[in-house]
């Protein structure tokens, strides 16, 4: 590939990430995680100080993404609250009771120049009705996609001109997950080796991070599970590439999966963090 060629690609992939929205689902139930997501939405529970929603966003804000589009359901208020206090969370507050008065003493929060649309999409929506729900905040050529409850080091400029180069209308970031249970290595109804590292399987399962061309929202037809008809049929008429991803990629969707993140943030080792 010449120079001029390279330029112009890498030109083109910065552009698609500052200018297409990401779409982040955020409203489902999280029954898996019960002890955090009885009184808010999963993509909520922390990991440090912040909601899982925050270290996603803050990712892709990485890659030169500033525009996101939240889905949002079950406890979806919680988000919102989140969002419209953001402000005065990150500043100092001066707050006069007697007047009701809050001003910002110093030179206020500048970080973080997102432009959010939180946009209530049902309690009880399914995924493709969620995206469909939105498609008036999908103004460009393409949008992204992901799910507000994975962690990952993907790198979105290769998944980018992944999408770009096999001209598809959409792209799915393909990942091998770990096992959850410890391998035995038996013979002769002996076990002769123990192990209870997480260990990478053979086969490739979705984890989400997509890029979709915004033709795709004609395949998705009334209140639908987005994974099931939709990327099917895409599958079927060979629209659909994928990106192999080798690196990090983590599902937060029980206790277990949650500690585990929260261990790797806590001891400065969270391979997502690039902020």
């Amino acid at each position: 590939m010449s120079k001029a060629i390279s330029a112009k690609r890498s030109e083109a992939v910065a552009k698609l990430l500052k200018e297409s929205p990401l779409v982040i689902l955020c409203g489902g139930h999280g029954t898996r995680l019960r002890e955090e997501t009885e009184w808010k939405p999963k993509p909520m529970v922390s990991v440090g100080d912040f909601p899982l929603l925050w270290h996603i966003m803050q990712y892709y804000a990485c890659f030169g993404v500033r525009r996101f589009v939240l889905c949002l359901g079950y406890k979806g208020q919680v988000i919102r609250d989140f969002f419209i206090a953001y402000h005065q969370r990150h500043s100092d507050l001066k707050i006069e009771l007697g007047k009701n008065d809050v001003t910002y003493p110093g030179d206020g929060y500048t970080g973080d120049d997102w432009e959010i649309v939180l946009a209530n999409t049902g309690t009880d929506t399914h995924t493709g009705g969620r995206i469909a729900a939105v498609r008036k905040y999908l103004d460009s050529d393409n949008f992204l996609m992901t799910y507000g409850d994975g962690l990952a080091d993907v790198d979105l400029n290769a998944l980018v001109e992944c999408h770009l180069q096999n001209n598809k209308l959409g792209t799915v970031t393909a990942v091998q997950p770990t096992s959850r249970f410890a391998e035995l290595i038996i013979e002769n109804e002996t076990v002769n080796s123990f192990s209870e590292k997480p260990l990478i399987t053979d086969g490739w399962v979705s984890g989400g991070f997509f890029v979709f061309k915004r033709d795709v929202l004609k395949y998705i037809h009334g209140d639908v599970v987005f994974e099931q008809e939709p990327l099917r049929e895409l599958a079927t008429a060979k629209q659909l590439s994928a990106y192999k991803h080798y690196g990090f990629w983590q599902c937060v969707d029980t206790y277990r999966e949650l500690m585990m993140v929260e261990k790797m943030w806590q001891s400065d080792q969270a391979p997502w963090k690039k902020w």
